[in-house]
């Protein structure tokens, strides 16, 4: 995606956009803005699979855009993939990916009733956290997918994704348990059932997080 193009989705999604007064903008075409209004899942995969906005691009083996429901009113987000996942395609690999399926049974939800998606697209090298300027690279394509979907509530999964998408440093301990919000859409934090594996006895407050989580939904569903 160009530039220009790029401001103005970042525009339309009511996102400011510092430009020195020294930098030049070509104005897109006006066939630009019918394209903001027409985004399609197709056209994001494209743009995804085609970027090169940072470093990530010259080592990835495939990017991973996400699955599940295209439809659905939950949206997960989760951290940067590794490589495991960057081999599959899919967001969620192995023994974490099983938990989760378990963890969403415990609230009455299926794989198929949300989508899942990562705080970047490709995947950092050896399975290193994203620096911020990944994070940011990839910040527009993660809205593009929240706009495109139009979820009722999201679910940060760990550390690393509930930084990102809230812009703080806070630890996870202090953003648990707590409402936040994107966009005008309810974020709950919940552990990452990756670290879930390792700590079992924090899964009593990752139940605790599930159920917070089904009550803002149910209260904001209408």
């Amino acid at each position: 995606m160009d530039n220009a193009l790029r401001l103005q989705y970042l525009e339309a999604m009511g996102i400011d956009v510092w430009i020195p007064k020294t930098a030049s903008v070509e104005l897109p075409h006006p066939s630009s803005f019918e394209a903001m209004s027409q985004d399609t899942w197709d056209l994001l995969k494209a743009d995804i699979t085609q970027c090169t906005q940072c470093e990530l691009c010259t080592s990835r083996e495939q990017p991973v855009l996400g699955s599940g429901n295209q439809q659905a009113d939950w949206m997960l987000i989760t951290e940067a993939p590794g490589q495991d996942e960057a081999h599959q395609g899919e967001p969620l690999t192995g023994s974490a990916d099983a938990l989760l399926t378990e963890m969403l049974r415990a609230i009455n939800l299926t794989r198929n009733d949300v989508f899942i998606t990562n705080i970047t697209k490709c995947a950092p090298p050896k399975n290193r956290d994203p620096h911020v300027n990944e994070i940011e690279n990839c910040s527009l394509f993660l809205q593009r997918q929240q706009q495109l979907l139009k979820p009722k509530i999201i679910i940060a999964l760990g550390r690393v994704s509930a930084q990102a998408l809230l812009k703080t440093n806070e630890p996870l301990a202090k953003l648990r348990n707590q409402v936040h919000a994107l966009n005008d859409t309810p974020i709950v934090v919940v552990y990452h059932p990756a670290y879930l594996l390792r700590f079992l006895p924090e899964k009593s407050k990752a139940w605790l997080d599930l159920t917070k989580a089904l009550q803002t939904f149910t209260n904001n569903k209408g």
